[in-house]
């Protein structure tokens, strides 16, 4: 690689044992980084001289790398994914860096969310809220045509919007209260309108919600900062739709 366009960058880490465990910034050095890498080759060229010097390496989530399964969760300079409109971690590029940048690497900070180790947290609490109702029950047998079940376009085209939130728990790490109201909702939201989802509505918004409490989150109170985080830019008209389901449940 030409040294020619690279960076010198100093990376304030995380680094932390366990959930157990004080956790501590520590400081590296990151050399030749090209702008054309992604925030992770970055961090994978940082890990691969730490190895080298016999030291730990810096543990963090990656999976697709392409932006879609939202395992990446890094809180970069103070913002969930490092705030570039409607990018996840692995789609951040270092020419949104420049040479000699102190750059401040956290894992998400939410009381749901207990710190694995390093920048690793654990996410399974969206996994109990999805398990507690974000699906259908109800069997479809085989695969059906296509336009065998008619939906309007407005109803299909609301569902899709809510179905872009890939789970990341970027909406949570934003809120200041924690909450994981956007995430909720767009599950319920995606399944309320359809016919599909309409059978068991009142149950799934329930138990979801008693889930959402019983894990720790906090609530809602429109400071809007999970919209602005979210890679997938989730709107916050969602939440509306969630508690719109969930009173209609309550007088049901």
């Amino acid at each position: 690689m030409s040294h020619e366009n690279t960076m010198t960058l100093t990376l304030h880490v995380w680094r932390q044992k366990g959930p157990k465990e004080p956790g501590k910034f520590e400081t590296y050095e990151a050399k030749n980084v090209s702008p054309d890498q992604s925030f992770l080759e970055m961090l994978d060229e940082v890990n691969e001289e730490l190895i080298l010097k016999g030291q730990e390496p810096i543990a963090f989530d990656h999976d697709c790398r392409e932006g879609i399964c939202g395992m990446c969760s890094q809180v970069i300079n103070g913002i969930p994914h490092g705030g570039l409109e409607r990018t996840t971690v692995c789609q951040l590029h270092m020419r949104m860096f420049k040479n000699g940048d102190a750059i401040y690497i956290e894992p998400w900070r939410a009381r749901a969310f207990p710190v694995i180790k390093d920048l690793v947290v654990d996410r399974g609490a969206l996994d109990k809220i999805i398990q507690a109702g974000g699906y259908t029950s109800a069997h479809t047998g085989g695969v059906a045509d296509g336009n065998a079940l008619l939906i309007p376009k407005d109803v299909a085209d609301y569902a899709m919007d809510a179905a872009e939130c890939i789970g990341c728990g970027a909406c949570v790490a934003a809120c200041p209260n924690g909450s994981a109201m956007l995430f909720t909702s767009a599950k319920v939201a995606q399944l309320a309108v359809q016919p599909q989802g309409k059978a068991e509505a009142a149950r799934r918004v329930t138990a979801m919600t008693e889930e959402l409490k019983d894990q720790g989150f906090g609530n809602c109170t429109n400071h809007y900062e999970c919209q602005a985080a979210c890679p997938k830019g989730v709107d916050v008209k969602f939440i509306a739709k969630l508690n719109r389901e969930y009173l209609k449940a309550l007088f049901k």
